[in-house]
């Protein structure tokens, strides 16, 4: 029998697979749970239009965020922190801060996107900026002493 997944099922299949099964394990189980639904037609072709649909708004997403890495990859950041005498930084430059410069040049970024080691001193970094699990861009932030 087959059956479009609601829910994930381990061993099986993620929601919105159509799978085929036992016909006791469907009638019995799945589908009083709440876990699966009949494979009727109209069940099927609602599953391959929802699947189709988020392939599409997969490919908008990455166009997207491949779009913002061209955006990103043109800007160089200028940090200005306040500094010792030998140029290591007070504290140190965070995900946060790079965001919000970021968005004062007009880039939105959330912080939990950009990857950094810890920034304690002056000088030039490479940032890596995940826009999407495919999509990583490079910005190049200078840290200049205050």
């Amino acid at each position: 029998m087959k059956v479009v997944l609601l829910k994930d099922l381990k061993g099986k299949g993620k929601k919105g697979d159509i799978i085929n099964i036992s016909d006791g394990y469907a009638l019995n189980f799945l589908i009083p749970q709440g876990i699966a639904k009949a494979g009727t037609s109209s069940n099927l072709n609602e599953a391959n239009q929802a699947k189709e649909a988020k392939a599409y708004h997969d490919e908008q997403t990455r166009l997207q965020a491949v779009d913002m890495k061209g955006k990103i990859e043109n800007i160089q950041l200028k940090l200005k922190v306040k500094c010792g005498a030998t140029g290591k930084v007070f504290g140190s430059i965070t995900n946060k801060e790079i965001s919000d410069e970021l968005t004062k040049q007009g880039l939105n970024i959330d912080k939990k996107k950009i990857e950094t080691s810890v920034i304690k001193t002056t000088g030039n970094f490479d940032i890596k900026v995940r826009l999407h699990p495919t999509v990583v861009a490079n910005l190049k932030v200078e840290i200049i002493a205050e």
